[in-house]
């Protein structure tokens, strides 16, 4: 806004397509004598008998408001509404994907929306395939020598070997956020197990039909969970560490969590630099990065933050980089 852009927002169901073809054509008169390849049966090797289609499509569109930011950050009124008209996406400079887990079939059917304006001509920040392809739990797997030991399963058995191996374990499901469903069970002092065991991974997995991640417990927890953004491949020089209260496993904002802005360690800088190059060039524009101690714990993709927290404690204007970036990325997909 400040730059001199209008801000459209719509949410995912806004979100709608209409086409096909009323009328299916086939011009009977030019198909090939019967037996004959249709390749040969024209001049020029086309397609006798191919379809005259007659379609009736309109670009994906969405019921979007205009709106304008009153720089009240903290208060209910920080926009108000300036307009409201239904939008081709592909008719704006860029359109920012930004909606929160849970990853249902309902987002799933949107990143196909938001790719099929793609195709029309819409530049999608992130790149809906990227959503899709980078499950934010799931996608440190590609980075195993980053990670705290970890298992990925819905099977009990293996879940409470890994458990009995490591005995201080996180148990989160696949596609929560805010540290929502995330438990720590630890042995006790005699070497049992934790007496809610059972019920934390039967209740996970929906009793074997969930699959759920577990990870060894990190206990540089305390210093704090640190969200690390990277902006088209560049990682900010400062992170939010989400510092647990009270006596709390988690360091989540949503769970009660401090968060103090800090620079980057020589680790954060290491991981961060490794994943950039990797994730950017897949149409990944915006990554919030978590790391606790020196351990990558997740990839967001969805919708990151931290913007306001960072730049408030730091000075870093992040939210300038990211539009700047945007500004770039929006520019180069509408030249080519």
């Amino acid at each position: 806004q400040a730059r001199g852009h209008i801000l459209w927002v719509c949410e995912a169901a806004d979100l709608h397509w209409r086409g096909g073809i009323p009328t299916l054509a086939v011009d009977t008169a030019a198909l090939p004598p019967e037996g004959a390849h249709p390749a040969l049966g024209r001049p020029g090797g086309g397609v006798a008998g191919a379809p005259t289609l007659a379609a009736d499509a309109a670009p994906v569109s969405a019921v979007c408001r205009r709106i304008e930011l009153t720089g009240d950050a903290h208060g209910k009124d920080w926009y108000r509404v300036l307009d409201r008209r239904p939008l081709a996406l592909r008719d704006v400079d860029a359109v920012l994907m930004r909606k929160d887990p849970p990853f249902d079939s309902e987002y799933f059917y949107a990143t196909h929306l938001l790719q099929q304006a793609e195709r029309e001509g819409a530049a999608v920040f992130n790149s809906p395939r990227a959503l899709r392809d980078h499950p934010e739990k799931l996608s440190i797997l590609e980075f195993p020598q980053f990670i705290a030991p970890t298992l990925v399963s819905r099977r009990a058995a293996e879940i409470k070997a890994f458990y009995a191996e490591h005995g201080d374990v996180i148990f989160k499901p696949l596609d929560g956020m805010g540290g929502t469903g995330i438990f720590r069970l630890r042995q006790q002092g005699d070497g049992s197990p934790d007496p809610n065991l059972n019920v934390v991974i039967e209740t996970l997995t929906a009793n074997g039909a969930t699959t759920i991640m577990a990870q060894c417990f990190v206990p540089a927890i305390a210093q704090g969970d640190k969200r690390v953004l990277i902006i088209d491949g560049e990682p900010v020089p400062y992170c939010l560490a989400r510092i647990p209260q009270g006596g709390e496993t988690r360091g989540n904002l949503a769970a009660g969590g401090l968060g103090v802005a800090q620079p980057l360690s020589a680790t954060d800088w290491a991981i961060a630099r490794a994943l950039g190059p990797v994730l950017a060039p897949r149409g990944l524009l915006l990554v919030g990065i978590d790391i606790i101690g020196d351990r990558l714990t997740e990839i967001n993709v969805t919708s990151p933050t931290c913007f306001q927290e960072i730049t408030q404690q730091s000075g870093c204007d992040v939210a300038a980089r990211f539009i700047t970036a945007l500004e770039r990325a929006a520019t180069g997909v509408r030249s080519h």
